[in-house]
């Protein structure tokens, strides 16, 4: 079982061909649908029948019916805290061919109850994985419930995977501070714009090196370039990308992480692990949207 902690929220998925036209109209395809980092890495691990259970909070509104209903139905476990008063979160995702922009209103993810996440985790079954998305750490409002999340792993004795969630926010909060919340963990994962915050170096095996003082093993992934392993042992591993037509880029990371995860909690090597996350970060950017 892996246990994901993170944000539940609402995408709306702008897709545009060209530049945006600034204060005039730029003709785009849009969707709604689920979102959020956290989320999409579970879902995409239902997706591939691995066990998972969702930690998140959504507003008491038809938006966070939709998200959690959207999640069950695809076979995620939801443990998922409502909050009266509070609208669910909306990010909206401006997309083109290579790149994406998100523009964010977290709403009750900023809610999520320390006490909430440290009850879901202390009764996780024996054996469990927790994956913590970045981006409870890296807001005021959720930190408490970020670190919760840490803690009650560590009493429980679980290994624990953390995903440094955006470079900007990563930035703001610092990285010095990030680094001392998750020193320890079991696996770091970062893209390469996360990796230059919190460990400015020449190549991704470099920082990723240098990041392995912080956490047991870190990936650095590196888009079409494909990824670096690096373990505390000092070994350095390589995996390749899937070269396949980009539909969509949104997502990506998170589907690789979820490939990566199910394959290394299940015993394969950081080589395997590495491959599975390949294949499945490639099928996400063949679609559009998020989700499987």
């Amino acid at each position: 079982m892996i246990i994901v902690v993170g944000d539940l929220v609402t995408d709306v998925l702008v897709e545009h061909d060209g530049p945006l036209q600034t204060g005039s109209d730029t003709d785009a395809s849009i969707r709604v649908g689920g979102g959020g980092q956290a989320a999409n890495t579970a879902a995409w691990l239902a997706h591939i029948s691995h066990p998972v259970t969702l930690v998140s909070a959504v507003g008491d509104d038809a938006a966070g019916r939709d998200r959690v209903a959207e999640l069950e139905w695809a076979g995620v476990r939801s443990a998922i805290q409502t909050c009266p008063g509070t609208a669910t979160g909306s990010v909206v995702v401006l997309t083109g061919s290579a790149e994406r922009t998100m523009i964010t209103d977290r709403g009750a993810s900023l809610l999520l109850a320390p006490a909430h996440v440290t009850s879901v985790i202390e009764n996780a079954p024996h054996g469990a994985h927790v994956h913590l998305s970045g981006y409870p750490l890296l807001h005021a409002g959720s930190r408490e419930a970020g670190l919760a999340a840490l803690a009650a792993a560590a009493r429980r004795g679980l290994t624990v995977s953390v995903d440094a969630a955006s470079a900007a926010p990563l930035r703001s909060a610092g990285a010095s501070a990030f680094l001392s919340w998750v020193r320890g963990t079991a696996l770091l994962v970062c893209n390469a714009d996360e990796a230059d915050v919190l460990a400015p170096g020449s190549t991704a095996a470099d920082q990723a090196s240098a990041l392995t003082a912080h956490a047991q093993n870190v990936v650095v992934k590196q888009g079409p370039a494909g990824a670096v392993w690096c373990s505390r042992d000092g070994s350095v591993l390589r995996g390749r990308a899937h070269p396949v037509p980009m539909k969509d880029p949104t997502g990506a990371g998170d589907a690789f992480a979820a490939g990566l995860l199910a394959a290394w909690c299940s015993g394969s090597s950081p080589e395997q692990a590495l491959a599975a996350g390949a294949e499945l970060g490639a099928a996400a950017v063949s679609v559009l949207g998020a989700r499987p």
